[in-house]
């Protein structure tokens, strides 16, 4: 069942484990093989901290559905920021099985890549999306929304839009980071708090936003957004082996929710 939120499942859990601390499972040479990421950065895509997150309980994913956001934007860097976040509300439509939520995103996310300039391959999955959630096929969605994303990054990577894939995976770590917190707050677990700690990754993160262009670098918003990451990192740096305390999931929530509404502000502060 779900082949490749399996996979992806799989992928996540085996990175986060060393960051937990916890004794990786060994893949088979057969399953390593096949391990061949589109994406040229490593960072978790938001179905795979989703599908880590179901491993203790069923979120309430309806409740964290948020309203619809602005499309309009002008500047690249906003639009690549929220076109992964947008993913990652995609993801959530799906598994709160919402088919009208998802065609909604589904259009959103088309006119953010649209705006980027990628393919026609990414534009034409759109008519897809609609398909399937009309037709209630959540499998076949999620596996769409993958290969949406990755169209996405190979399309700009065709491009040389490296800094636009990394800031399109960002704004979806972002989202998902909140989404996942506020699901561990409304139903608070060890085993679900736990995937919040990650500090090795919010470095690799930073390290990422430090490598785009100076252009880019320089933009307002990426300045505040890669200003905001070490006291982000701060707060998930629980000890190894040991939970977040709820207080502690709060503060990590706020963090990431602060930046996710810069993110979709409307107008870009100069």
């Amino acid at each position: 069942m779900r082949p490749i939120r399996s996979f992806c499942a799989v992928t996540f859990l085996v990175g986060y484990c060393a960051v937990i601390g916890a004794e990786p499972a060994r893949l088979p040479a057969d399953q390593m093989a096949k391990a061949i990421r589109i994406d040229a950065i490593s960072i978790p895509t938001p179905g795979e901290l989703f599908a880590a997150l179901e491993k203790p309980g069923k979120p309430n994913w309806i409740g964290q559905m948020r309203g619809p956001t602005p499309t309009t934007y002008k500047n690249r860097a906003q639009i690549a920021l929220n076109l992964g976040s947008l993913i990652a509300d995609g993801f959530i439509a799906v598994e709160a099985k919402d088919a009208q939520q998802v065609k909604n995103i589904g259009t959103d996310i088309i006119k953010l890549a649209k705006a980027l300039g990628v393919s026609e391959n990414v534009l034409s999955r759109g008519s897809s999306i609609n398909e399937f959630a009309e037709n209630n096929e959540w499998d076949a969605l999620q596996e769409e929304l993958e290969a949406t994303q990755n169209e996405v990054k190979s399309s700009m990577q065709t491009h040389r839009d490296q800094d636009l894939i990394i800031l399109v995976s960002v704004g979806g770590w972002i989202r998902g980071t909140q989404v996942v917190s506020a699901a561990v707050l409304q139903n608070y677990d060890e085993r679900a708090a736990k995937v919040l700690r990650q500090p090795a990754l919010v470095n690799f993160i930073q390290s990422k936003l430090n490598e785009v262009s100076p252009e880019v670098k320089d933009e307002p918003l990426v300045k505040e957004v890669n200003g905001e990451l070490p006291g982000v990192e701060k707060l998930v740096s629980f000890s190894a082996g040991k939970a977040p305390t709820l207080d502690e999931v709060k503060k990590v929530n706020e963090a990431v929710g602060k930046i996710m509404s810069r993110i979709q502000a409307k107008e870009e502060t100069k």
